[in-house]
């Protein structure tokens, strides 16, 4: 697990990724941008990132039907450094690679690829992230897995499994610009997430820390507990 400081000498672009229709949630309106007390997961993601001046571009990829939706949550935000938006595919992998396509002309040395339903990510995490670049060719932040872990059958708890050594996996995941999009011009396939991708390939992938308050807005419950989040009343706080 990497601590370093980030590396402002390099030119860092955050892509997120937006263009999910959020069956599991339920809601006829994406779950990226419904509001947590007034502000959209996906506004809050851009205040962050457009807040840092590590960052050099904002890349958002978003389905094409959402393109209301985005320039609603978008009022008022004027930063040059936010690109157009690029339209996403079929699969999370297909969007995250048009959002490479609409990066590359903009040579960025490391990218950063961030779930917007991650509305709480925090400037320490993503700074972790670009830090651990310079001596990795990717790094993602993570949790330690600490409860007990038990696979299934039917409902009823069949096998305990080890959680020595497991990790949640968060966003942002970052990577050295070349090395994602040729590890995704090499895959073939769905994936869980980019670094499945590039460790097809055998990249080395290094971990940083999470927090527990950067959790995806998945369900219901994840919508109010984002909401308590933001009164103060969420026992688990982010770090700054």
């Amino acid at each position: 697990m990497s601590d370093s400081p980030a590396h402002t000498d390099r030119k860092t672009a955050i892509l997120i990724v937006a263009a999910g229709r959020g069956r599991r949630f339920g809601a006829d309106t994406p779950k990226q941008y419904l509001p947590v007390a007034g502000i959209c997961a996906l506004r809050r993601c851009l205040d962050t990132f457009l807040d840092l001046s590590e960052v050099a571009h904002v890349q958002t990829v978003i389905h094409p039907d959402d393109r209301m939706l985005y320039a609603q949550a978008l009022r008022g935000v004027t930063d040059s450094r936010l690109l157009p938006a690029a339209f996403g595919g079929e699969t999370r992998v297909q969007s995250v690679m048009n959002g490479l396509q609409a990066l590359a002309g903009h040579t960025p040395d490391y990218v950063l690829v961030h779930d917007a339903a991650r509305a709480f990510v925090t400037p320490r995490i993503v700074r972790d992230v670009i830090g651990a670049l310079a001596t990795s060719d990717a790094a993602f932040a993570a949790l330690p897995v600490v409860d007990a872990l038990w696979r299934a059958e039917g409902g009823v708890a069949k096998t305990p499994v080890a959680r020595d050594g497991l990790w949640r996996a968060q966003t942002p995941q970052g990577f050295h610009f070349e090395v994602l999009q040729q590890a995704h011009l090499a895959y073939y396939g769905d994936a869980a997430d980019d670094v499945e991708i590039v460790r097809a390939m055998g990249t080395e992938v290094g971990i940083v820390r999470g927090d527990t308050a950067n959790f995806k807005i998945t369900t219901p419950d994840d919508l109010l507990r984002a909401e308590q989040f933001v009164s103060g009343r969420d026992t688990d706080r982010a770090d700054r």
